[in-house]
């Protein structure tokens, strides 16, 4: 049963393929963030410069599960996602404070990364997830 749940959750969150995953839930409305465009950039550490990688738009349940397909040795180094919540609270007919928002993080190995948000008009919050 175990083996059937990992296997489940591994095709259903896209983890077997790729490193990174993100989720957007909107606590003020109580559900998903759906249609929120994320943009994910990589830090050049020579330069000092972003570099956009991918961009995407959450899907109905607020998630993006294909960003970095796997490669041998990770994707190692410092990226960040940009959730760009203006568009989608306006989509809703909801004033919000913050025009985008910036998550910063540093994958240093070759496990799958989960960096969801929390998010309403006035507030937000990310973590680490699994």
């Amino acid at each position: 049963m175990i083996l059937f749940l990992s296997i489940v959750s591994a095709v259903v969150y896209g983890q077997d393929n790729y490193q990174l995953s993100t989720h957007v839930l909107n606590i003020a409305a109580g559900g998903n963030g759906e249609g929120v465009k994320v943009e994910l950039f990589k830090l050049d550490p020579k330069s000092n410069n972003w570099t956009k990688v991918d961009e995407k738009t959450t899907d109905a349940r607020g998630r993006i599960t294909d960003f970095l397909a796997n490669q041998r040795g990770g994707n190692k180094g410092v990226y960040k996602l940009v959730f760009h919540t203006k568009s989608y609270f306006e989509k809703n007919r909801t004033k919000t404070f913050y025009p985008f928002i910036e998550v910063a993080f540093e994958i240093t190995d070759d496990a799958h990364y989960h960096v969801p948000i929390t998010l309403s008009p006035y507030g937000f919050s990310t973590y680490k997830g699994s």
